[in-house]
């Protein structure tokens, strides 16, 4: 049988985890101190500003890939399609059927089914110009950022962008140039949250009146201690399946960012 680790040994490793990281980063300043040799580690000093802008435009880049899912998140519909799934899980009270991973899935191929306008607009104006050289990276980022603004205004509500205008703007904007991305995207957020919410309700209702009727004739028939979700959970399947449910939920999802 293998022994556990010791908790000394454990402070070891922890400490090594440490301490490696902290000497490297100290060891170019020390050894020019004290006279030992440099050790490059792979890493030279920019000489010229095109190796600063470089570097500079290789960090941004990291930076846009480790943010990228809460770009999707934000700015594309599947946080109303993933929010109203989870609802449907909940309210026929099958617990983790559909797994997760299925709801995640659907809801990305949804969101790709729903955008692919948008997308195509994109790699049409900026994407494959740029590759070809034809526009400059800032052109690029212009020509991407312009459907997706139409986009979440075709879908924001007037509350929620009132609201965060108001907040953030100190003069009233005239159209739609005027108020900016980071201004639109959380307005946008708060729209798909609402509506999310709205159709998660009404999915709750029906399913909400089976669990009543279940209970009623349960209390009815004197038997108080069964649960009356184990009985109703077969009749609420029943009924999901009768009316087709996953179509009627998919093409609602689908008709609410067409309306």
């Amino acid at each position: 049988m293998c022994k556990k680790p010791s908790n000394r040994l454990l402070l070891v490793l922890k400490g090594a985890s440490f301490f490696i990281p902290l000497l490297i980063f100290l060891y170019p300043a020390v050894s020019s101190a004290i006279g030992l040799p440099t050790i490059s580690f792979g890493v030279e000093d920019a000489n010229t500003p095109q190796q600063v802008s470089t570097g500079l435009q290789v960090l941004f880049l990291l930076t846009i890939l480790s943010v990228a899912p809460g770009i999707v998140l934000m700015t594309t519909c599947f946080t109303r399609i993933v929010i109203v799934l989870g609802f449907v899980r909940q309210a026929m009270g099958t617990q983790n059927m559909p797994p997760t991973q299925v709801i995640i899935g659907l809801a990305i191929f949804l969101s790709f089914f729903i955008m692919s306008p948008t997308l195509n607009t994109i790699n049409d104006k900026a994407l494959q110009p740029y590759l070809n050289e034809e526009i400059t990276q800032q052109e690029a980022l212009d020509q991407a950022l312009a459907p997706m603004r139409d986009f979440m205004f075709s879908q924001v509500n007037e509350s929620e962008l009132s609201l965060l205008s108001d907040i953030t703007m100190n003069n009233e904007p005239y159209d739609k140039d005027d108020i900016p991305t980071m201004t639109l995207i959380p307005a946008f957020m708060l729209s798909e949250l609402k509506r999310a919410f709205q159709m998660g309700f009404m999915i709750y209702v029906p399913f909400l009146v089976i669990d009543m009727v279940v209970a009623s004739i349960l209390m009815s028939m004197g038997m108080m201690m069964l649960p009356p979700v184990i009985i109703s959970m077969p009749f609420k399947l029943l009924l999901f399946v009768l009316v087709d449910g996953w179509a009627l939920i998919v093409g609602s999802l689908i008709q609410s960012f067409h309306q």
